[in-house]
């Protein structure tokens, strides 16, 4: 496996780093990012330029608020990394995130990491560690332990962070925020989630882990690999099919339940599940299966009663809807699926809340809740809370964070929960059983080889050191 281009000594890195982490948590305010005034812009480096990386990277300079100094890629120069190379000609260009903080660290303010799901983490780790404010694609990383050690860094290096679900600034999130401290959604026992469109891995059909091919001269290979057990290089791992394989990507739920059900998760305080039932078709131990049915049971919360959340993908796999459900809610704006895009849509993504008295329906991202005909719904139409417009866009949000004058929206306080949440769910479908969770010890009470998976893989050696920052 080839080693990563010239940075730091391994041993010397992994020295410097500590010392960095150690120091910060005796006076973290001294190594924070020095924050730009409002009057200029956020040194902004951005790791991952392809793909979804891209339409980060573009959402986030469209606001004005940022200067993009520094691009970083492991596949530096190919196809997908060539609109952001010509938009940004200026900014200096890396290929492994650690040299690009070894050469100029001091230049940068805030990180954009829009890379694959599995290397989320060790990008965040070591920018936080380092005092950066960071934005990071949903969901925030790929493993419960991994997003574990990013909430505690968040509070640790007390920086502005960001979970790139970027309807939780939008229409959605302050209509929700709004019903709910109104007690117009309220005592809520179920929520019916799905995604039922075409995803990368329908239809495919492993035995095995796709044979080795040659690494391209020009990708790193071992950088892009990151914390994930070793592989062997295949293009079938490659520019988003990383999604179909459970070492890689956390599947249909981890992609789309942070933009379906994030503000349910946040507003009616669910926390963690203590139990999940798990029903699937075309079970893999590699890939995610073909269709998943999973029921979250989340327990009572002070006052709110339990609730069952039911979450289902799968293209056939349609879930029980309401008869008054009449036609799904769809925002134009959402972007289509990353794969699949032209495969039949039999029903857009959306949610069913059961509250009392009163059932919500709604999509994903910024869509809007409605409420199902009923008596009580019309006469609860005319007292509806006002909903406040949003201030600022999910990216305007966060780096008008970085210059202290707004907060994250989808901090990692916020959207830890939610990852690990759904985090447990891809455990259920990895090794296709009930689980039972005990959030007080944070263990899988039912199942040794689900709990171990807690954990994620055992990171190689040169990557140890991410889990220490």
């Amino acid at each position: 496996m080839p080693s990563h281009p010239a940075t730091l000594p391994r041993r010397a890195f992994l020295r410097t780093t500590l010392a960095v982490g150690a120091a910060a948590a005796l006076a973290p305010h001294a190594l924070w990012a020095k924050t730009s005034p409002s009057s200029q812009k956020v040194k902004l480096a951005c790791v991952g330029i392809g793909n979804r990386g891209r339409e980060i990277i573009k959402a986030l300079h469209a606001t004005g608020l940022a200067e993009i100094v520094a691009l970083c890629d492991t596949h530096l120069g190919a196809p997908h990394t060539e609109e952001i190379l010509k938009l940004f000609p200026n900014a200096t260009r890396f290929q492994d995130f650690r040299r690009m903080f070894d050469k100029m660290g001091d230049g940068i303010e805030a990180v954009s990491v829009g890379t694959p799901d599995f290397s989320h983490f060790p990008v965040t780790m070591l920018a936080m560690s380092l005092g950066k404010h960071v934005y990071v694609e949903k969901p925030m990383a790929h493993s419960y332990r991994q997003l574990e050690l990013m909430m505690a860094a968040e509070r640790k290096y007390q920086v502005a962070a960001q979970m790139g679900n970027q309807g939780h600034s939008e229409a959605n999130y302050f209509q929700f925020k709004a019903w709910t401290e109104a007690g117009v959604i309220k005592n809520v026992t179920r929520i019916t989630a799905f995604m039922n469109n075409s995803r990368r891995w329908h239809g495919l059909n492993v035995a095995d882990y796709l044979p080795e091919q040659p690494v391209p001269p020009d990708l790193d290979w071992d950088t892009w690999l990151a914390t994930a057990a070793p592989h062997r290089y295949n293009v079938g791992y490659q520019n988003g099919d990383w999604r179909s394989w459970f070492d890689f990507g956390n599947g249909a739920l981890g992609d789309w339940g942070a933009h379906i059900f994030d503000t349910a998760h946040e507003f009616l305080q669910l926390g963690l599940p203590t139990e999940i039932k798990t029903s699937l078709e075309g079970y893999s131990p590699l890939i995610f299966p073909q269709a998943s049915t999973l029921a979250f049971k989340f327990p009572a919360r002070g006052a709110m009663p339990p609730v069952e959340l039911t979450w289902y993908d799968g293209q056939k796999n349609l879930p029980p809807l309401p008869e008054n459900f009449g036609a799904s809610v769809v925002d134009p704006n959402i972007p289509p699926p990353s794969a699949g895009a032209n495969a039949p849509v039999k029903l857009p993504p959306g949610k069913v809340i059961y509250g009392e008295g009163l059932t919500f329906k709604g999509g994903s991202h910024a869509t809007t809740l409605s409420m199902l005909p009923s008596e009580h719904a019309h006469d609860i139409a005319s007292r509806l809370p006002e909903v406040p417009k949003s201030p600022s866009n999910h990216f305007a949000n966060f780096l008008l964070a970085c210059q202290g004058r707004e907060k994250t929206r989808s901090n990692f306080a916020v959207a830890g929960p939610l990852c690990q949440a759904m985090a447990l769910g891809v455990i259920a479908q990895r090794v296709n059983a009930d689980l039972k969770f005990d959030p007080a010890t944070r263990r899988i009470t039912n199942h040794s080889v689900a709990n171990a998976l807690l954990d994620g893989p055992p990171a190689r050696a040169e990557w140890e050191q991410f889990y220490r920052l």
